[in-house]
């Protein structure tokens, strides 16, 4: 009896500290903390049929993580999906990837070199599994202008069912001036027609690090917009070079009738609309993309360096916050946030 007693009073004890852990651990879950990884520059994010698929810039593979909680991917699963060739135009310098579910298939968007960053071009690879981290990832081939120019940070976005990629590239064949592309596709491999310069960096801000042989930057391009039914579209860009603390984001904006190929229908915004904040350890904030949640949370997903002068190195991590939007229909980013605490998407 005394034993029948004593086990029923420990089972108990065990449910209660069980619950108690469950308990724990839900409240846990409710916030998170900047960054999300310890390293991971040009971090990318898509949500797409319950499941968020995260990628970043290794420099040296291509790399997809799959989570239910876009926040929590230091526990996500996650694999090495494509390994370059160990020679070629697209072995070396593997830079800012991007993943896209284009007409039923997944497609990665990377910009790779021979060694030699002159020779940095956009390639395309195509799977056609239902879930990006299975199947074989295969080389379309390699997505350029008629001029086969200097090419990094291709995104792709349709609008009004034409696709369009926009990118940061070279005028001519020397690095003089990033400055920001748009063309429409054919198909997810292939440009229609030549490119189009709508922006090129012109304030001081956009400058910052340039000179004695750099180049002034504008790159990292990607589309935001309110809904699909907005009458606005922003392309939000990362300024200045990612060495100095400075880096930043601004956007153009068009209204969403124009011709996206005018130049003359986009119009950049004069100062920065999400920057350093040196006081939270937050700098050179930027090369930022954004993710929906089902509930309709619009976020944004930037890298950022922890310390003054860390430049284009490891040290740069990925950190997400939500945003919000003005009355007038522009995106309110805010700053960036400190290390502290945040509620998980919703």
């Amino acid at each position: 009896m005394i034993n029948q007693l004593f086990s029923h009073r420990y089972l108990k004890v065990l449910v209660l500290l069980a619950g108690y852990l469950v308990s724990s651990s839900a409240a846990q879950s409710q916030t998170f903390t900047n960054p999300l990884l310890p390293s991971g520059a040009d971090p990318w994010m898509i949500y797409h049929d319950g499941w968020y698929y995260y990628t970043h810039t290794t420099g040296r593979d291509l790399r997809l993580w799959k989570t239910r909680q876009p926040v929590e991917l230091a526990s996500a699963e996650h694999r090495v999906v494509w390994t370059p060739p160990d020679t070629g135009a697209y072995a070396k310098e593997i830079w800012a990837p991007e993943l896209h579910f284009l007409q039923n298939k997944w497609y990665i968007y990377v910009a790779a070199d021979d060694g030699r960053n002159e020779n940095h071009r956009i390639w395309v690879l195509e799977n056609p599994s239902p879930d990006p981290l299975q199947g074989t990832w295969t080389v379309k081939g390699k997505l350029a202008d008629p001029g086969d120019h200097w090419a990094i940070d291709l995104s792709v976005f349709e609008h009004n069912q034409q696709l369009y990629a926009v990118w940061s590239g070279w005028e001519g064949y020397q690095n003089v001036s990033q400055d920001i592309y748009i063309a429409r596709l054919e198909n997810p491999w292939t440009m229609q027609g030549d490119r189009v310069r709508i922006a090129t960096p012109t304030h001081d801000w956009e400058k910052r690090g340039s000179g004695n042989g750099l180049p002034v930057v504008n790159e990292g391009p990607q589309l935001l917009r309110q809904s699909p039914t907005s009458q606005k579209l922003f392309i939000v860009f990362s300024a200045s070079g990612c060495w100095t603390d400075h880096y930043a984001l601004g956007y153009l904006q068009a209204d969403a009738t124009a011709n996206l190929l005018d130049p003359g229908s986009w119009r950049k915004h004069p100062e920065p609309v999400f920057r350093q904040v040196p006081e939270l350890g937050i700098y050179g904030p930027g090369h930022n993309s954004f993710f929906r949640t089902p509930s309709g949370q619009d976020w944004i997903l930037y890298h950022a360096n922890p310390s003054a002068g860390d430049g284009c190195g490891r040290k740069r991590a990925p950190h997400a916050q939500p945003f919000g939007w003005r009355t007038d229909g522009t995106p309110d980013f805010g700053s960036p946030l400190s290390r502290k605490p945040l509620p998980v998407p919703r």
